[in-house]
């Protein structure tokens, strides 16, 4: 469940209508990773296709109603209105991993290419990953927990023009991809962000790879 409350923060939305019914809501463009998320949840409501428009890919929506789990969820402080005012929920130690791979499934960003140097004679591989989020204190208080739980001994915190950035370069994306994947209960990770993260270990950090207790 860590993982899906880490989701939520970042995907998620959660309202209370006129006639005080209470809705929890997940959005993705994965539905095998929401199919997950439901049967995680033990959700028996129905997955609903969003249309986008200008191309973009088809979204998902699950949609659940229950006062209950609004309630704790407001008690985690989370609120409507929580993309500029989340705070980043006590989780125990033994589910901050789950709960952070499920926040940076939602809002985060792992990238790894090859770009030239300055000289334009060699190519080097670039290796970052990213958090996004609209509560500056929500990735200041995530950066605290990195660098005390998963090894990170850098990163940065950057100003967007809809939010807020922590940024990673590449021996603390090394460090994060350990963290996150170290345990992965029930299948629950975003498969791509998994499989760039690997490929970049794989690549930059090939004995680093073979040693690491990670999803095979």
């Amino acid at each position: 469940m860590a993982y899906v409350l880490g989701f939520f923060a970042a995907d998620g939305t959660m309202r209370r209508t006129n006639r005080d019914t209470h809705f929890i809501e997940f959005h993705i463009t994965d539905r095998e990773l929401l199919e997950r998320i439901k049967n995680t949840v033990g959700s028996n409501h129905c997955i609903a296709t969003r249309d986008r428009a200008d191309g973009w890919k088809l979204g998902y929506r699950l949609q659940i109603g229950s006062r209950q789990w609004f309630e704790d969820l407001s008690q985690l402080g989370f609120t409507p209105r929580k993309s500029n005012e989340m705070i980043f929920p006590r989780v125990p130690e033994q589910y901050l991993a789950d709960f952070v791979r499920g926040y940076f499934d939602g809002d985060g960003n792992v990238y790894f290419k090859q770009h030239p140097r300055s000289d334009r004679d060699t190519l080097v591989w670039v290796f970052t990953s990213r958090f996004t989020s609209g509560s500056n204190g929500f990735l200041k208080a995530l950066h605290e927990a990195l660098k005390k739980h998963a090894g990170v001994a850098g990163g940065r915190i950057a100003t967007k023009e809809r939010g807020f950035e922590l940024v990673f370069s590449r021996h603390d994306s090394l460090a994060l991809y350990g963290f996150l994947y170290n345990t992965i209960p029930h299948g629950l990770l975003l498969e791509r962000k998994y499989r760039t993260f690997r490929r970049a270990v794989g690549i930059l950090f090939p004995t680093v790879e073979h040693t690491m207790r990670v999803r095979a």
